[in-house]
């Protein structure tokens, strides 16, 4: 992706109240701070099956999707966006949550698997390739064990985020948010080498 490229951000996440400010739906909070810092709103559009913020005037308009399908049918909605708009997968930019990162750490990549995420496996369903840039928001992992990674995953990415963690995650937002300016000022390859070297989070006493 080049710069000038993105046209489609997506933020995936689950739709409703009992959901809003969960780790799973890192990637709606990314949005929501996007649009509140532009004064745009949300509206929800039936046949993207989703909900819909614009940015930006001419070249520079940015669309802002939230699949509104749930987290495992996301694809369905981001393909509705991509027909309607008459867009290509080179032109979207996913941004999900990634239990294998850090709270503080993000992941930028131009294509790849879906890594066991399900809004990613839909994804990749739907635009029936793997090869649209994705930028992964570190959660965190609910133990350090695969035993109890397994046994707590779901209350995991399905809780909120602890008071303890407000302030980095507002920090992770704020760089999110650069990090999509920097991909379409300077392209995908400029900004992963700024965004993939971030460390945000405390080090923690050895």
């Amino acid at each position: 992706m080049q710069s000038g490229d993105l046209r489609l951000l997506v933020g995936l996440g689950n739709p409703g109240q009992r959901y809003a400010g969960t780790r799973h739906n890192v990637g709606f909070m990314a949005l929501e701070a996007l649009a509140s810092g532009e004064s745009a709103r949300f509206k929800a559009m039936a046949k993207l099956q989703g909900e819909l913020a614009e940015v930006g005037v001419g070249s520079n308009r940015l669309r802002l999707l939230m699949p509104q399908t749930f987290m495992n049918e996301s694809g369905r909605s981001i393909r509705a966006a991509l027909d309607w708009f008459d867009l290509s997968s080179d032109q979207v930019l996913v941004l999900v949550d990634d239990m294998d990162l850090p709270l503080g750490r993000l992941r930028l990549r131009a294509k790849g698997s879906a890594g066991g995420h399900n809004g990613l496996k839909s994804t990749i369903q739907h635009l029936g390739t793997q090869e649209f840039a994705r930028l992964r928001i570190g959660i965190g992992a609910p133990g350090r064990s695969a035993e109890e990674r397994r046994a707590r995953t779901v209350s995991h990415v399905l809780g909120s985020f602890h008071q303890a963690e407000q302030s980095l995650l507002k920090d992770v937002l704020d760089e999110v948010l650069r990090g999509v300016d920097l991909i379409q000022r300077q392209g995908l390859e400029r900004a992963g080498n700024r965004l993939n070297g971030l460390n945000l989070a405390p080090e923690e006493p050895a």
